[in-house]
């Protein structure tokens, strides 16, 4: 019997982790690291440096439907290239900064780049390539932005042996060097190798689709636009991201200064922290795959505002060890659900720009968490004022999940297929309608 080569589906999600991985621990998972060194060297205030990462995330929500747009037409591997070159310029640039605004210059050249390299594209690589095992696919694509916080200290080490400018030399080359041999594996579609989504054999002639499978019942942006579900999933997404975005930027400030942990050991913290997201994401994978991701969702939110609150009022090792595993388990849980949600309701079709314009309002979050931060600490000297106020916007967020029932799909085309309605309950148990790809 030959041997069974492995689906290439799963080599796009290697690709997507170590993508993830390199970007997540040159800049994105670092930068809390960063916000400390250049406040020491430069003196500038949190609320400038909390800057830098809206301006990152505002240019993910401006640049979001062109970028889905683009994966959309040219494919991934062409637009994680452009990124690549984007990205190590940023370093370069950023490398030889000493103001403000050549800060924020770099920064955002840097931000194009990672926004290139990263989530949207990536996300829409792996939706292209399964349908039954989704979640289980972008868990581990996640799990790759995972190591990149766990390896965090390596890049302390490198701030404090090296120097930040040098440390920023250095990655600038690593993102070519370790980048783009990655991008040859990025295929577009299942098509374009003679293949199906999650490797299934092709079917015999006359049988019937399976559920989901037709290109034809995929929503259009159009369509997913006019589904109040899209806007629910949207806003959810980026309450999540209030509390998401304040940790990734302060979290390591705050235990420094606020604590009294020293730089290493805050980062060590933060380490630990995506060690569990890492755990996390992988459970919600399985679990995404064979009960209710929604339910999932709204959970998770309200263990992002028990995290918070936790960390923002911590006084001892045991109060930051349980903000570790609450925040950890519910950001690596949830986070691979946001994207799996919108393929199982709207298809694959449309994917990349249905999440481009959707990460216009996620962006928001992203935003506004760490500028709401850094500004409360500005005038209060603490960040518990501004923690406690992310908390409250992480439970409200878990209403939005709560109303965000999967849309019916039009028939078009002939196709007479139907689906049957997600239930009214958010409970678990009777919540098929979400797992609907998933064979019994």
């Amino acid at each position: 019997m030959p041997r069974r080569r492995l689906f290439h589906g799963w080599w796009i999600v290697l690709a997507g982790g170590a993508l993830q991985l390199l970007q997540g621990s040159l800049l994105g998972q670092a930068y809390g690291a960063y916000v400390v060194v250049l406040s020491n060297e430069f003196g500038w205030s949190r609320t400038v440096l909390a800057g830098a990462s809206a301006l990152r995330e505002a240019e993910g929500g401006i640049v979001g439907p062109f970028q889905g747009w683009l994966v959309d037409r040219i494919g991934p591997k062409a637009v994680v290239r452009i990124g690549l070159v984007i990205l190590a310029l940023g370093f370069l640039l950023f490398s030889r900064i000493n103001t403000p605004l050549q800060f924020y210059g770099a920064f955002l050249v840097m931000a194009v780049g990672a926004s290139l390299v990263g989530y949207l594209t990536l996300t829409t690589a792996v939706v292209n390539w399964f349908e039954r095992r989704r979640s289980t696919a972008l868990s581990l694509v996640s799990v790759g932005g995972a190591l990149g916080g766990v390896v965090v200290p390596l890049v302390v080490l490198a701030l404090e042996g090296w120097g930040w400018r040098n440390t920023a030399m250095l990655s600038a080359v690593l993102t070519l060097v370790v980048g783009f041999p990655m991008t040859r594996l990025l295929v577009s579609r299942p098509a374009d190798l003679g293949l199906l989504p999650d490797g299934d054999a092709p079917l015999p002639e006359g049988a019937p689709r399976i559920l989901g499978s037709s290109p034809a019942r995929d929503f259009t942006l159009r369509e997913a636009l006019r589904e109040p579900s899209f806007w629910w999933l949207s806003f959810g997404h980026g309450a999540a991201l209030f509390v998401v975005g304040a940790v990734n930027v302060h979290m390591v400030s705050h235990l420094n200064e606020s604590l009294g942990y020293s730089l290493g050991a805050a980062a060590g913290v933060y380490s630990a922290v995506t060690l569990v997201f890492m755990f996390g994401t992988l459970a919600g994978g399985w679990i995404g795959d064979h009960s209710s991701k929604r339910f999932m969702a709204f959970c998770c939110m309200g263990m992002h505002a028990v995290g918070m609150v936790i960390l923002a009022h911590a006084s001892n090792a045991w109060m930051v060890g349980a903000f570790v595993i609450i925040h950890g388990s519910a950001w690596g849980m949830r986070g691979p659900q946001m994207a799996a949600l919108r393929a199982d309701y709207f298809g694959r079709a449309s994917f990349g720009a249905i999440m481009g314009i959707s990460n216009m309002v996620v962006i928001l979050g992203a935003i506004a968490g760490p500028l709401i931060a850094g500004f409360m600490y500005d005038i209060t000297e603490s960040y518990r004022a501004g923690f406690d106020i992310l908390a409250g916007f992480a439970a409200g967020g878990s209403i939005f999940f709560a109303l965000a029932r999967r849309p019916r799909r039009h028939d078009r085309q002939g196709d007479s297929e139907s689906e049957p309605p997600e239930p009214t309950s958010i409970l678990p148990a009777p919540a098929e309608g979400e797992a609907a790809s998933v064979p019994a």
